[in-house]
Formats: C-alpha cells, sequence, structure tokens
C-alpha cells in the first residue's frame, strides 16, 4: 500500500522529505529519487537533494546521511563538512562502503513506499 504526503509548496516540499528521511531506519539507505516517487513527484530527485543540502542547517535531527543517489553512491559527502563524515556515519550504523558507494546496496535499499 502506497502512502503519500501532500506536497504543498516549496517549504512543505522541503518539510515532507524531511518527514521522509526521519522515517529511514539506521543501518539502511533510501534514494533521492526514492523520496520524489514517493512523494509524488517523479523526476524531483533534484529538488530532493537541495532539501537535503538544507538540512544541515535544519534545526531537527534529520540522517542526511542515509540518502545516496540511486547507484548508492554517497553524492552529498561534501555537504558534511569533510569527505569522509558522510562515510562514517553510515559505517557507524553497520553499512559498508567502498570507493564511496554502498555495498549491498539493493539489500539495505529501503523503499518509503513499503511499510
Amino acid at each position: 500500500m502506497m502512502h503519500k504526503l501532500p506536497v504543498k509548496d516549496s517549504t512543505s516540499f522541503f518539510e515532507n522529505v524531511y518527514d521522509v528521511v526521519r522515517r529511514i531506519p539506521p543501518g539502511r539507505i533510501t534514494s533521492y529519487g526514492a523520496i520524489s516517487e514517493y512523494l509524488g513527484l517523479c523526476k524531483s530527485a533534484r529538488m530532493v537533494g537541495w532539501a537535503m543540502n538544507a538540512a544541515h542547517s535544519a534545526v531537527n535531527d534529520i540522517p542526511a546521511h542515509r540518502v545516496v543517489n540511486r547507484n548508492g553512491v554517497l553524492t552529498g559527502k561534501h555537504h558534511f563538512g569533510g569527505s569522509s563524515i558522510m562515510q562514517q556515519l553510515l559505517e557507524n550504523e553497520g553499512v559498508e562502503i567502498e570507493n564511496d558507494q554502498v555495498k549491498n546496496f539493493n539489500q539495505l535499499f529501503w523503499d518509503p513506499r513499503e511499510k
């Protein structure tokens, strides 16, 4: 069963993205595209990326390190204040990274459309 969050404007879009990201279980990852599809905005992965970039200045704790590109690459790592911080955060949760890419991506992938 698919559940979607309402998207009203860009401010609520960012908040909707953050709501989804907060639901990603520790040790799991999802992609920008999976979040945009869940929110009913196919082909808006780049907008999710912008929201994730802004998440680093957000007051609430948003586990942005759990969002990677569709191939499991840590494309947002430069937003974490150091080239290895994103990798360290994921590895602290048991996610294996090799060459800036999540190993076992398909097994660790969390699809927001599934409960």
